[in-house]
């Protein structure tokens, strides 16, 4: 159980007030909000109505540290507050995550309307904060140095009543040279193996049939607790939970990603055909300059051999475009690897400074115009490959998981939308049997664009779930309670399937 140094005192909230959290970054981040939101709900807050813009009593930013221009953004949405708040006594607003972590007091300099700082190892500590600021009517900042309790130990409120991110890890050990995440996350630090176990069994319990396995670095798992194979034995272990159907992970590291993590894969069925594989650079001399220990000959094996060990897996990637110093040539072997590999999707990103991290002053920063040149070349390269995939997929019978809040134009097209084992969207046919998010249909794939594939004809077959199930328990209770799925210890917790999530230090 948690320990009374692991969690705030009680805080007194008058009721009804209310509450936002703004997130902005990685997957990592989005967990973190869904235990932001799950510790001002204990604490007595209600959360605010969709589309609330801010007309709130609290408004939480957690923020991202490592995308282009964070911190004016931050301002920004700051200063759009600060009349609201100078209008509706009692409004408070706080500021956590990676730049907190990094920019401290100046936060409060710029932004002196702003209650409440804190930073990514004392999440835990907010509810108390915004209390002390209340009473003593002046801005709390408190940044901990080292994580003061696992995130998992905090209470959680979930967004998707059938899927969920597990943190199996926090932190990174590795030394990018684009990346700040490694001095704002701090060392990595492993869960125990039992206790990760025991999180994913009270999920299911509750209903969840689909988790992604979270981490920074997420299979160097076990680096911390002394096994080198602590990580394919995790997802066998996964694999004998009765109940759980899908099991992804994000995002690996290609120095940490070993032949007994592939045969894992390939021999624990509920283990998902996917594999989200950051390369940066198909460049040597890139990769070294980024600190990325693995070589373009490296990376190349292990596609091959996940390929050869699961045929039908879809891999994704990330990809810097202009990182200082990149030549005409070195950017020509990126794009060698992205015809070699041939990707489902690459997210890609055009290089830009980063305050904090070395690579910001390395010589030979490339022109923004030469960026922009290169990234469009990478882009159109990469569509067309991604497009060449999915026709593969043209004729063959797929489950897919019924997904809640993906494919926008549903209520013109009469047509749901659902994740493929290997996290291709496909959007299909309505079908006259009702199907709930968390509920699993087998359609024939009859189109495929870029990035969807549409199955146009009739719903061959339905299979009601217990993820279902939960799905339509949790709508049914809205009435009467605020959305969201409250656990017991162990919790967690996780937005329904997304699209592969750019994270880690995949990108950061």
């Amino acid at each position: 159980m948690t320990s009374s140094s692991d969690r705030s005192p009680a805080v007194d909230v008058p009721p009804s007030k209310t509450y936002e959290v703004r997130t902005y970054g990685c997957q990592m981040n989005v967990h973190d909000s869904e235990r932001l939101s799950g510790l001002l709900e204990e604490a007595g807050y209600v959360r605010a109505p969709e589309g609330s813009d801010g007309d709130a009593d609290v408004v939480v930013f957690n923020t991202c540290a490592v995308r282009e221009n964070a911190d004016n953004k931050l301002y920004g949405n700051l200063g759009h507050l600060a009349p609201m708040k100078a209008k509706r006594p009692g409004m408070q607003i706080a500021v956590g995550g990676c730049l907190a972590q990094k920019d401290r007091d100046t936060i409060v300099k710029r932004a002196p309307w702003v209650d409440v700082v804190f930073g990514t190892h004392n999440i835990g500590k907010l509810p108390v904060l915004l209390e002390r600021a209340r009473v003593q009517e002046e801005a709390q900042v408190e940044i901990a140095e080292s994580l003061e309790a696992f995130p998992s130990t905090l209470p959680t409120r979930r967004e998707s009543a059938y899927a969920a991110w597990v943190s199996i890890s926090v932190g990174c050990n590795n030394t990018c040279t684009f990346c700040i995440v490694p001095a704002l996350r701090g060392k990595e630090k492993d869960r125990r193996p039992g206790d990760i176990l025991a999180e994913v069994e009270a999920l299911v319990a509750e209903g969840v049939s689909e988790i992604t396995l979270l981490g920074q670095n997420v299979n160097a798992y076990g680096s911390d607790i002394g096994d080198r194979e602590a990580f394919s034995k995790l997802l066998r272990a996964c694999g004998a939970i009765e109940g759980l159907e899908r099991v992804r992970f994000t995002s690996p590291h290609p120095r940490d990603f070993t032949d007994d993590v592939i045969a894992a894969m390939a021999e624990t069925p509920n283990v998902m055909p996917q594999l989200h594989m950051p390369l940066q650079s198909g460049s040597d001399t890139v990769l070294k300059a980024m600190r990325r220990s693995y070589r373009q000959d490296r990376y190349l094996g292990i596609i091959e051999k996940v390929r050869a060990a699961i045929p039908h897996a879809a891999i994704t990637t990330d990809i810097i475009v202009g990182f200082p110093g990149e030549t005409e040539e070195d950017f020509e072997q990126t794009l060698h690897v992205v015809r070699e590999a041939r990707f489902a999707q690459a997210f890609t990103f055009q290089y830009s400074k980063r305050p904090g991290t070395p690579a910001a002053t390395m010589d030979n920063q490339i022109p923004k115009q030469v960026v922009q040149a290169r990234y469009e070349r990478l882009v159109a390269l990469q569509e067309e490959i991604s497009w060449e995939e999915n026709k593969k997929q043209v004729g063959r019978n797929l489950e897919l998981m019924v997904a809640e809040g993906e494919g926008r134009k549903d209520g013109t097209t009469h047509r749901l939308s659902g994740r493929a084992p290997d996290n291709r969207l496909v959007h299909f046919t309505k079908p006259e049997q009702a199907v709930r998010p968390g509920d699993v249909v087998t359609v024939e794939i009859t189109y495929a664009a870029p990035h969807h594939l549409l199955a146009e004809g009739p719903v061959l077959d339905v299979r009601r779930t217990r993820a279902g199930d939960a799905w339509e328990k949790r709508n049914a209770e809205k009435a009467a309670k605020p959305a969201g799925v409250m656990l017991g210890l162990p919790k967690i917790g996780v937005p329904e399937p997304l699209p592969v999530v750019t994270g880690g230090c995949a990108v950061d």
